[in-house]
C-alpha cells in the first residue's frame, strides 16, 4: 500500500525501530470480526473466538444469514469492539453513545445494559442515522431513544444528565487506512489538527451533559497523536477530570499518555483504535436537575385498542412510556426527559400501528420479544425462511387459529405476521427483503 510521504515521516518519528512492522501490516489483509447478541432468546456456538472480550470472535457474517436477519450476530471489526469493553456500563445507567453509527458501539453498549437503565445513540447525519436505526431495531433492545442531533442541542436537553458517555469522535481515520485505503484521499498533514478542533468542539458539550461521578470514554480510528493524547491531555487541563488507567489486553499499547490504550495493526490482530477513559470527579458544577417527564399521551381509544392486543398476545405488561406519534405507538425508556426540541430518529421501541379500530403489532416488536413473553409462535425452518424474507407467503399448519403470531428463525424472533387459513401471510418489510 502507498501510504502518504508525511504519514511515513509523522510514524517513523513516533514509532521508531517499530516503524518497519508497523508500515508492513498494510500490505496485510485486514481483519474481520463479528459480536454475539446476548439479549436474543437463543445462542449459537461460533469459532475463532477472541480472548479476553466477551461475545466477539473472528470472521465474517453473511448479512443474509438467519443469525444477522434476527440481530443475533453483529458485524464489528476487533479493535473497534474493545471501546464497548473499555466502556462496560453497569445495568441501570444513563448513557450517551455521542456519535453512533452506524450501531457497533451502541449495540455494545446495550448488550451490558440488557434492556435496564438508557441509551440515547446520537447521530449528527440524518442519513446515517436511518442506518443506526435499522441495526438498533434488529438488535432487538428496549430501552434506547436514536436521536439525530448536535451535541451543543443535545445539551440543551440533557443537563449534567448521564452517568457515561461515549464519544467515537469523527476523526482523521488512519487507522482505516488498511481496511478502506480511500480513507487516505481525505489525508494531509494538516488534517489531524483540523479534526482535534472539532473534537475539543464535540466534547465542550458533552462534558456539560456528564452527571458527577460519570465516566467519558474518548476514542478515535486514527493514531495522531492531535487527535487522542492531546485532547486528553486537553481534558484533563480544562475539566475537573481524572484519567481512569486502562489495562492492556491482546496486544494493545499504552499511549503517549500512560493508562490510554492504542491499537496498532502490527501488535494488535484488528485495524487501529485509541481509546482512554476520564471520570468527572465531584465539586465539577453542574449538578443533575429536575427534568420535565415523558408522559404518555395516548388517547382512550387507543390505549384501548393497544391494551386489547396486549392482553391477547402478550403474557405480560411492557415496562416503560407509551407514547404516540401520528398513527404510530412506541414504547420509551423511564427516565427520559421531555425530548420534544430534538430530532428524533427512534422514539424507542416500536411497538406497533394503529388503524381503524384494530392495532397491529410491528416488526421491531417481534424481533425483541422472547417466546415465554407471547401467547402465539410460528418457527420457520430455513426453506421457510428463505421463502418469507424474498416476500413470499408461508404454508403452515391448518390446525393454527387465524391471527397474529410472532415469526421465529432458529429460536429468535423475526417480527409479527397474520396466518389466516392455513398461511403465513408475508409482513417482512420492503426494504429488506432479499433473495438468496
Amino acid at each position: 500500500m502507498q501510504l502518504p510521504d508525511k504519514f511515513i515521516e509523522k510514524y517513523e518519528k513516533i514509532l521508531g525501530q517499530e516503524a518497519g512492522a508497523f508500515f508492513a501490516s498494510f500490505d496485510q489483509e485486514a481483519v474481520s470480526g463479528f459480536r454475539t447478541n446476548p439479549l436474543k432468546e437463543t445462542q449459537l456456538s461460533f469459532d475463532n473466538k477472541i480472548s479476553n472480550m466477551e461475545w466477539s470472535y473472528y470472521g465474517k457474517v453473511s448479512g443474509k444469514s438467519p443469525e444477522h436477519v434476527t440481530g443475533l450476530v453483529y458485524s464489528q471489526e476487533p479493535a473497534a469492539q474493545i471501546v464497548g469493553q473499555v466502556s462496560h456500563p453497569q445495568k441501570g445507567m444513563k448513557v450517551l453513545d455521542l456519535a453512533a453509527a452506524p450501531g457497533g458501539k451502541s449495540t455494545h453498549l446495550l448488550s451490558y445494559l440488557d434492556n435496564t437503565g438508557l441509551l440515547v445513540s446520537n447521530e449528527i447525519s440524518a442519513k446515517r442515522s436511518k442506518i443506526l436505526v435499522e441495526n438498533i431495531e434488529r438488535f432487538g433492545s428496549r430501552n434506547v431513544v436514536v436521536t439525530n442531533e448536535s451535541a451543543e442541542r443535545l445539551a440543551n436537553v440533557f443537563p449534567a444528565y448521564f452517568d457515561m458517555i461515549v464519544l467515537d469522535a469523527p476523526c482523521s481515520g488512519e487507522g482505516m487506512f488498511r481496511k478502506d485505503p480511500a480513507a487516505m484521499q481525505y489525508w494531509d498533514e494538516a488534517y489531524p489538527s483540523q479534526c482535534a478542533a472539532l473534537q475539543r468542539e464535540i466534547l465542550e458539550s458533552a462534558v456539560t451533559m456528564l452527571a458527577e461521578g460519570g465516566s467519558l470514554i474518548y476514542s478515535t480510528c486514527t493514531w495522531s497523536p492531535e487527535e487522542n493524547e492531546e485532547v486528553v491531555q486537553w481534558l484533563l487541563d480544562n475539566y475537573h477530570m481524572e484519567l481512569e488507567v486502562l489495562e492492556n489486553v491482546n496486544g494493545t499499547v499504552s499511549g503517549l499518555i500512560p493508562g490510554t490504550l492504542r491499537m496498532y495493526p502490527h501488535h494488535f490482530k484488528g485495524e487501529g483504535q485509541f481509546v482512554a477513559r476520564l471520570r468527572l470527579l465531584s465539586g465539577s458544577g453542574d449538578k443533575r436537575g429536575k427534568m420535565k417527564p415523558t408522559k404518555t399521551n395516548l388517547s382512550r381509544e387507543q390505549s384501548q385498542l393497544w391494551q386489547g392486543f396486549a392482553k391477547k398476545h402478550l403474557t405480560s405488561s411492557l415496562d416503560g412510556v407509551l407514547q404516540v406519534f401520528g398513527d404510530q405507538l412506541y414504547l420509551l425508556p423511564k427516565g427520559l426527559p421531555d425530548l420534544a426540541n430534538i430530532k428524533i430518529a427512534r422514539n424507542g421501541l416500536h411497538l406497533g400501528t394503529f388503524k381503524k379500530k384494530r392495532f397491529e403489532p410491528s416488526f421491531a416488536l417481534g424481533l425483541a420479544l422472547q417466546s415465554h413473553e407471547i401467547y402465539q409462535r410460528v418457527e420457520l425452518s430455513e426453506e421457510d425462511f428463505a421463502q418469507y424474507v424474498a416476500g413470499n407467503v408461508v404454508n403452515v399448519s391448518k390446525d393454527l387459529p387465524n391471527g397474529w403470531y410472532q415469526v421465529a428463525i432458529k429460536g429468535n424472533g423475526l417480527g409479527f405476521a397474520k396466518v389466516v387459513s392455513g398461511t403465513l401471510k408475508n409482513a417482512f418489510p420492503k426494504g429488506l427483503r432479499f433473495q438468496f
